[in-house]
């Protein structure tokens, strides 16, 4: 497989792997009381302010005002949230592309891994940029929950790269 390819196929896969683990996390949303619609959730309607995004649009923001060197208005928290969080797992998967790309035959339980480094890397960069605490800053539950949702996009992400890489596009109906 060759290098593009294979990035290609990793920014795919992780566009899947990205919609499970929000899939996950909507579905526990749903049953810890919340009734938003998953379009309204997924597309973080309501974040209108700074002082209620979530990390990625906080991210963003530090980034951005370092680059452009003035403050975001808070009309863009909303947009920042969800272009950073689908960037990142756009991006991620790139990496895994080019990592797992060059193996003879990819294999699935390589997303436990890959989406447990990818929590682990958050809990070293958050707390850099100021946007997390330091890891032992958290409730085991919430490392937990966490660490599960991630799990569920390393896990959907390298399945849908073995998919992609392993069999060919007519017995995948394409």
């Amino acid at each position: 497989m060759s290098t593009l390819g294979s990035t290609i196929r990793g920014v795919a896969a992780s566009g899947l792997g990205t919609l499970a683990m929000d899939a996950s996390l909507y579905r526990r949303y749903r049953y810890d009381g919340g009734n938003a619609a998953f379009p309204g959730w997924e597309s973080s309607e309501g974040v209108a302010s700074w002082d209620k995004a979530p990390a990625p649009a906080l991210v963003a923001k530090r980034l951005l005002e370092g680059v452009l060197k003035h403050e975001l208005p808070p009309r863009y928290a909303r947009f920042l949230n969800n272009a950073t969080h689908w960037g990142f797992g756009l991006a991620a998967g790139a990496g895994y592309g080019l990592l797992f790309g060059s193996r003879r035959k990819p294999k699935v339980w390589y997303g436990l891994p890959f989406g447990a480094a990818v929590w682990g890397s958050g809990y070293v960069v958050l707390p850099l940029l100021g946007v997390y605490e330091p890891i032992w800053k958290y409730d085991a539950k919430t490392l937990e929950n966490d660490l599960s949702a991630h799990l569920v996009f390393g896990t959907a992400t390298a399945a849908t790269f073995w998919l992609l890489a392993t069999v060919p596009p007519t017995k995948r109906g394409l």
